[in-house]
Parts: structure tokens; C-alpha cells; sequence
């Protein structure tokens, strides 16, 4: 056994000795969106930092800290902040927390980000289904020697993202009147944002939305078998001809505002979830 599946062991099992429940359900938070998991009644709660092995995030709006309890009479481990590759975060670190989900039980993933818009149909604070993703981090956490535990070698991305979970989060789109899209997801490593060519290209290769994570924690998700759903909070419109500058804090707010609008709809894909 490597080192590292052994630190994630301990961690599964400090986790374990704490947790009540056994929760077949995880969610993971991006930028601003920790209060799309604010529904839970939480029976646990810890912060990244007293975790053993467990990173820590150093970006302002991941809070970093993990919830388990119940949403929509369901059993969920919430994870409020995630890693980054710009962080400087090997991608080993990055899925970390969802091969820790892994031992746990989880066979269900939820993830959300913030992303700026790349198709033209989108406006700020719309919410996007990830129906595919496009990986431009030029990083895979599965390289190197492959835990037979967790995963095959080779595990096909056909459908990383389950159509049916999909379908789920566009009818809690409509049955709660949110904007609600469906589109492409293209992971970059960051942090600076996009050049106008960059826009540009990324609009050719059909992708709908960009940010800086979740790919990773995708792969490793399917490496783990388990059924993924995305959500991309939209924050702002990427036009390469009128380029106009993103801060973060714009990003936060953003996300600050929709991220109820995500928790309505997570609990409406929960209550519908067999």
C-alpha cells in the first residue's frame, strides 16, 4: 500500500469514529458556494485544518470545512471549499478529499463552481448542468501507479457526468422556475483568467463555461465508480470583443447571491433520488 492511500485510510477512519451516519451522498463547493449546502441539518462538523492529512485551502471564499448530516431525508458529507491546482496543490491533493468520500461509502457526487459564461446564451447568475468537460489543466490525478482498490487503469469518461442525475437537475430547474442551462465545462489550471484568444478558443472547441477546478475531482470520481452531477453557477459573461476586467470579489457576489437558487435545486434532485 503507497503512502498515500494510507493517509487516506487514517483519514476515513478519524472521520468514521465521528460521523453518525453512513452518507451515500457528497457534495463539494466551489467559489462563494458554500451556501448551497446550508440546508443540511448537520449532526458533525470540522474544519479542514483538524483533520488529520487532510489540506487546507488558502483561497479566501473556500471555507474549508466539512458537514455531514441530512438534506431531503437523505444522509450527505458536505465539503464547504475545495483544492486548487493554483494553489499549488499537486492533483493528488486536489482529490484527496473525494478519495477520502470514496472510503466512506459515497457512490454519489455533487459538485458545484463558479465559471465565467462562454456562450453568448448565458447571463450571470444562470446555473448550468455540466453535461461533459473539457480537461485543458494538462494534469490527471490517475498518473503514476494505479491503486487497484479504488479503480481500474483505465477508466472510461464516456459519460463522467450521469445523464440521469443530469436529467434530475434540469427538472429541478423547471419545477422551481430557475434559470437552469445545460453545456460544457472547460477546467483550466489558473489562476489568471482567460485572454481574449483564449475566449475565443475556447468558444471554437464548444465549451460553455471555464473555470479553475473540478475536472480533477471528476476523474477521480469515475476512477471511484460513483455517479457525478456538476453544477456551474454562472458569474459572468466572457465576450472577447468587449473583454471587461473580473475581480473575485465580483465572482463571490455572484456566486453569493445564486447559491441559494443551488441549494433549492440540490434538494430537489435529493428528494427525487432513489
Amino acid at each position: 500500500m503507497g503512502a498515500y492511500r494510507q493517509q487516506v485510510l487514517e483519514t476515513a477512519a478519524f472521520l468514521s469514529e465521528r460521523i453518525n451516519i453512513r452518507p451515500g451522498i457528497g457534495l463539494l463547493t466551489g467559489t462563494g458556494l458554500q451556501n448551497a449546502a446550508s440546508s443540511i441539518q448537520p449532526a458533525y462538523s470540522i474544519p479542514y485544518a483538524k483533520i488529520p492529512h487532510f489540506p487546507v485551502s488558502t483561497v479566501e471564499s473556500h471555507p474549508g470545512v466539512l458537514v455531514s448530516g441530512i438534506l431531503s431525508g437523505k444522509p450527505v458529507i458536505a465539503l464547504k471549499g475545495r483544492l486548487h491546482l493554483y494553489e499549488g496543490f499537486s492533483p493528488d491533493a486536489v482529490v484527496f478529499p473525494v478519495r477520502v468520500l470514496q472510503e466512506l461509502g459515497v457512490d454519489t457526487l455533487i459538485v458545484s463552481n463558479a465559471a465565467g459564461g462562454l456562450n453568448p446564451g448565458f447571463s450571470p447568475g444562470d446555473i448550468m448542468v455540466i453535461s461533459d468537460h473539457l480537461n485543458l489543466t494538462g494534469e490527471n490525478p490517475l498518473v503514476g501507479p494505479n491503486e487497484n482498490e479504488w479503480g481500474i487503469r483505465f477508466p472510461d469518461m464516456a459519460r463522467a457526468y450521469d445523464e440521469g442525475l443530469a436529467a434530475l437537475g434540469m427538472e429541478a430547474g423547471k419545477i422551481l422556475q430557475l434559470p437552469v442551462k445545460k453545456g460544457v465545462y472547460a477546467g483550466l489550471k489558473g489562476p489568471s483568467l482567460e485572454t481574449p484568444a483564449e475566449t475565443r478558443f475556447l468558444q471554437i472547441i464548444k465549451a460553455d463555461a471555464v473555470g479553475f477546478s473540478t475536472v480533477c475531482e471528476v476523474i477521480a470520481a469515475v476512477h471511484a465508480n460513483m455517479r457525478v452531477l456538476g453544477f456551474s453557477l454562472i458569474s459572468n459573461i466572457n465576450n472577447p470583443e468587449k473583454p471587461a476586467p473580473v475581480t473575485l470579489e465580483e465572482v463571490v457576489e455572484v456566486a453569493g447571491k445564486a447559491a441559494g437558487s443551488l441549494d433549492r435545486i440540490i434538494q430537489k434532485v435529493l428528494e427525487h433520488l432513489n
